[in-house]
């Protein structure tokens, strides 16, 4: 049978996908311009002021001068490492706090969450966490980028909240049968919020991927630098002469293609993962965030 809908709620649709294309053109349309720029020939960006709605004279050189660079080989295997990782260690770490506070009868439990929820709030700042790093002898090593954020607070309590979801009843059982707390941990507890694991796998690469600021802070030497530092200072600090052949004219006029195409290969492969994962995202943070 057929559901009769009202003009109202027809209306209400309408509008409601209009937003919905609006939004996703807002989104879609920047991104494309950059890529159709670094498919473009340099001479045809310098001139133009508008958008670039398709490729004007295609051309990959841009993407030949960027894979030449070493700056970007470095940074892509940098990246890569510390995503890796970090991400394996903030998944471990956050599943093991995650499940304690989650458990009822932990000693000084309220305690514990109250005391890890007023890091959110309450921080040193940016001097006191630079002297602990120093102090921890880690300054010039890429593990400055990986130990001190090992566990993101909104994350652990997000996860933390899903395992509280899960029935006692099922790890009681379970240690009945003479199943310790890590058999019941990734046994049981990881396989039943595996749609919030996913999220939060997510939240923390991204998060390793983009960053740059710590890096800055804590490296020294460029072949540590990762790939977002050295986007950063190719954007800010206008530094492509590197990658750039034919004199100062050629300079000047691959300058911008070799932004943009360096643009597109830094964020690729972290758009890309964004489909599979996508599934995940609704449930795993809903469930997350329900019961407190």
């Amino acid at each position: 049978m057929k559901v009769k809908t009202s003009v109202g709620e027809r209306t209400f649709d309408v509008i409601n996908i209009i937003i919905c294309v609006l939004l996703s053109l807002s989104i879609l349309i920047p991104i494309l311009n950059i890529l159709f720029a670094s498919l473009s020939d340099p001479l045809e960006v310098m001139k133009r002021q508008g958008l670039f709605l398709w490729p004007v004279k295609f051309t990959t050189q841009a993407y030949h001068a960027v894979a030449k660079n070493p700056n970007i080989i470095s940074g892509y295997s940098n990246t890569i490492f510390i995503v890796v990782v970090g991400t394996t260690l903030n998944i471990f770490l956050t599943l093991i706090g995650a499940y304690v506070l989650s458990r009822k009868d932990v000693m000084f439990g309220k305690f514990l969450t109250l005391f890890v929820v007023f890091t959110m709030y309450f921080q040193g700042g940016t001097i006191p966490f630079y002297l602990t790093v120093q102090t921890m002898k880690l300054t010039g090593t890429r593990w400055a980028l990986i130990f001190p954020v090992a566990v993101n607070t909104f994350n652990l309590i997000v996860m933390r909240t899903a395992m509280a979801s899960v029935p006692d009843s099922l790890p009681e059982s379970a240690m009945i049968d003479g199943a310790s707390h890590a058999r019941i941990l990734f046994s049981i507890m990881a396989p039943l919020t595996k749609a919030t694991v996913a999220v939060i796998t997510l939240y923390y690469a991204v998060y390793h991927w983009n960053s740059w600021f710590n890096a800055m802070l804590f490296l020294r030497k460029k072949a540590m630098y990762p790939l977002q530092l050295i986007l950063r200072e190719i954007l800010i600090q206008d530094d492509t002469s590197v990658m750039c052949a034919g004199g100062a004219e050629g300079l000047a006029m691959a300058s911008d293609t070799i932004k943009y195409a360096t643009i597109v290969v830094a964020t690729a492969p972290i758009l890309a993962i964004y489909p599979f994962l996508q599934k995940y995202f609704v449930k795993g943070v809903m469930v997350g965030a329900v019961k407190g």
